[in-house]
C-alpha cells in the first residue's frame, strides 16, 4: 500500500468518524418528542443504502489491487466538504432530524442553510461521502454495486420523505419543491 493511500485512508476513517458525530446533538434533541406520521417504505431505502455502504467498504478485489493517485486525491478533496454539509444540515435541521422518515410533533419545514438550496443535503453528504469511499477503496464492480444501492435506497427515501412532507406542510412544501433541489444540485 502506497504512503498516499494510506493518508488518504486515515484521513477517510477521520471524515467517516467526524460526518458520524455530527448526528449526535440532533439525535438528543429529537428525543422525546412524539411521532405523529411515518412512512414504512422507507425502511427499504434504509437497506439498499445499507447494502450500498457494505459493497463500498467489502474487501473485494484482484490480487495487487490498487487505487490510481488521482482517485486517491479526488477522495481526499470530496470528503471534507461532504463532511462539512453533514454539519451544517444537521446544525439546521435540529430536532426535526429522524433516522426514517416520520414527523413530529411540532414539526417544521426547514428551509435555511443547505436546505435552501436542497431539500435533503444529508443524502448529498451520504453520497459524497459513499463517492469517496468508492474512489479511495473500492474495486470498480463493487462500486457500480454500490452507487446503485445506493441510488435506489436514496430515491426511495426521498419519495416517501416528500410524500409524508408534502401531506404535511402542503402548498407550502410544493413552493418550496419548486424552488429548490431533491439533493444533487443542477440535476435533480
Amino acid at each position: 500500500m502506497s504512503r498516499l493511500q494510506i493518508v488518504c485512508l486515515v484521513e477517510l476513517f477521520a471524515c467517516w468518524i467526524a460526518w458520524s458525530m455530527a448526528f449526535l446533538k440532533p439525535r438528543e434533541q429529537a428525543t422525546g418528542r412524539k411521532e405523529v406520521a411515518s412512512a414504512p417504505a422507507s425502511r427499504w431505502g434504509i437497506f439498499l443504502v445499507m447494502v450500498g455502504f457494505a459493497l463500498a467498504w467489502a474487501y473485494v478485489r484482484p490480487a495487487g489491487f490498487e487505487k490510481p493517485a488521482g482517485a486517491l486525491i479526488f477522495s481526499m478533496i470530496l470528503a471534507p466538504p461532504s463532511v462539512a454539509l453533514a454539519w451544517s444540515a444537521t446544525r439546521h435541521l435540529g430536532k426535526q432530524w429522524r433516522y426514517k422518515a416520520a414527523l413530529r410533533e411540532g414539526h417544521e419545514l426547514i428551509q435555511s442553510g443547505p436546505y435552501a438550496h436542497v431539500r435533503h443535503p444529508i443524502y448529498l453528504s451520504m453520497l459524497g461521502m459513499l463517492v469517496a469511499t468508492l474512489a479511495a477503496w473500492t474495486w470498480w464492480p463493487m462500486a457500480i454495486g454500490s452507487l446503485i444501492a445506493f441510488m435506489a435506497g436514496t430515491e426511495i427515501r426521498i419519495r416517501a420523505e416528500e410524500r409524508l412532507l408534502g401531506s404535511h406542510f402542503g402548498a407550502a412544501y410544493v413552493e418550496y419543491k419548486r424552488r429548490s433541489k431533491a439533493y444533487i444540485p443542477f440535476v435533480r
